[in-house]
């Protein structure tokens, strides 16, 4: 199984990564809400602005401190 480092020693399985957002757009910032609503949101941002926001198959909501072009060009280094 694969991971990739989202930042702060976290790392989430590439696997189970359905897509990965900016956290800027109102729809994202409502799946964010819908998420934390229904406990599914998992913070790993560790107290910084999340700039990204990564939704899993499973229906959970990672928000991550790193942009979503940093998430990308690890992804296609193949660091994941």
């Amino acid at each position: 199984m694969a991971f990739i480092d989202i930042g702060f020693g976290n790392m989430v399985s590439t696997q189970r990564l359905v897509c990965v957002a900016g956290s800027e757009s109102a729809p994202v910032r409502r799946l964010v809400q819908d998420a934390r609503d229904r406990g599914a949101l998992v913070d790993c941002s560790s107290g910084k602005k999340s700039k990204s926001v990564l939704v899993m198959d499973s229906g959970h909501v990672v928000l991550s401190a790193l942009t979503s072009e940093e998430l990308q060009e690890l992804l296609k280094e193949g660091k994941a």
